[in-house]
C-alpha cells in the first residue's frame, strides 16, 4: 500500500479539535517541523500535545502556542532558552502542564505502545510529581503508578521510508519516533526522502510500516550510510 501524501497539510487535514496529539523531538532534532506547521494552519483547537519539549524558538509546537491551539502539554522540559511563550501562557493560566520525568515519559509512551497500560517506577516518588498518585513499595523501594500515554495522532520526523512506511532514523533524530508511532491511532511520518520497495536495508528499519499510516517529504536530513 502506497502511504505517501501530497502535501503535509493533506497528511493532517483531518486531525480534529479536541485531539491528543504526540509529536516526536528531542528539541530540534527529530521534530517533524513542517507537519506541525500544517497542523497550525488546519486551524485545529483545543489540543493536548505530548513532546519531550515544550517548543523551541518561535516555530512548530511554540507557533502552536502563541496560537492558542493547545490547551494541554506533557512533557519533561518546558523551559525553553529561546522563547518565553510557554512560560508566558502558563503563569497567565491559558496552559496545563502535566510534568513528567524524561525516562517516565518514555516509558509511558512506550507502555501505550505495548498495551502496557500502567506501571510502577521509583522515579519521583516523595515529590509533588507523585501527588495523588496511586504508591506501592516492591523489594523495598516505594513506587509510584504511572499510566500508559497513547494518542489520536503521533507526528514523528524520519530519516527515510519506502512507500510502505518502513523507517530508518538518522542518530539522535531517533529519539521518541519509534515509540510514538506505535501509541497513537493514526501516524504520520515527515521523512527527508522516499526510496523505492525493497532498498531499505531490513536490519536498519527501525519502525515498521505497519505502524505508520501516511508518510509526507520535508526537508532531508542528511546521508546515513548503509540505510539506503
Amino acid at each position: 500500500m502506497d502511504k505517501v501524501m501530497a502535501s503535509a497539510a493533506a497528511a493532517v487535514a483531518d486531525v480534529g479539535s479536541g485531539s491528543t496529539v504526540m509529536v516526536s523531538g528531542f528539541g530540534p532534532p527529530g521534530q517533524p517541523e513542517a507537519l506541525v506547521t500544517a497542523l497550525l494552519e488546519s486551524g485545529a483547537t483545543d489540543l493536548t500535545i505530548i513532546n519531550n519539549n515544550a517548543g523551541a524558538g518561535g516555530v512548530a509546537i511554540s507557533a502552536l502556542f502563541a496560537a492558542k491551539r493547545v490547551r494541554k502539554v506533557v512533557c519533561s522540559f518546558p523551559k525553553a532558552i529561546e522563547s518565553t511563550i510557554f512560560d508566558d501562557l502558563y503563569r497567565a493560566g491559558e496552559l496545563e502542564l502535566e510534568l513528567v520525568p524524561q525516562g517516565t515519559l518514555a516509558e509511558r509512551i512506550r507502555a501505550g505502545s505495548a498495551g502496557i497500560p500502567a506501571f510502577y517506577t521509583p522515579t519521583g516518588y516523595g515529590t509533588q510529581l507523585a501527588e495523588g498518585k496511586e504508591t506501592m513499595v516492591i523489594d523495598g523501594r516505594p513506587c509510584v503508578l504511572e499510566r500508559a500515554l497513547r494518542a489520536d495522532v503521533a507526528l514523528i520526523r524520519a530519516h527515510r521510508a519506502d512507500p510502505s512506511g518502513n523507517l530508518v532514523y538518522r542518530k539522535t533524530a531517533r529519539n521518541f519516533g519509534p515509540i510514538m508511532a506505535g501509541a497513537a491511532t493514526t501516524t504520520v511520518a515527515e521523512v527527508g526522502g522516499i526510496v523505492a520497495l525493497g532498498a531499505l536495508d531490513p536490519e536498519h528499519v527501525v519502525t515498521p510500516g505497519a505502524l505508520v499510516h501516511r508518510i509526507v517529504v520535508g526537508a532531508d536530513t542528511g546521508p546515513t550510510t548503509g540505510a539506503v
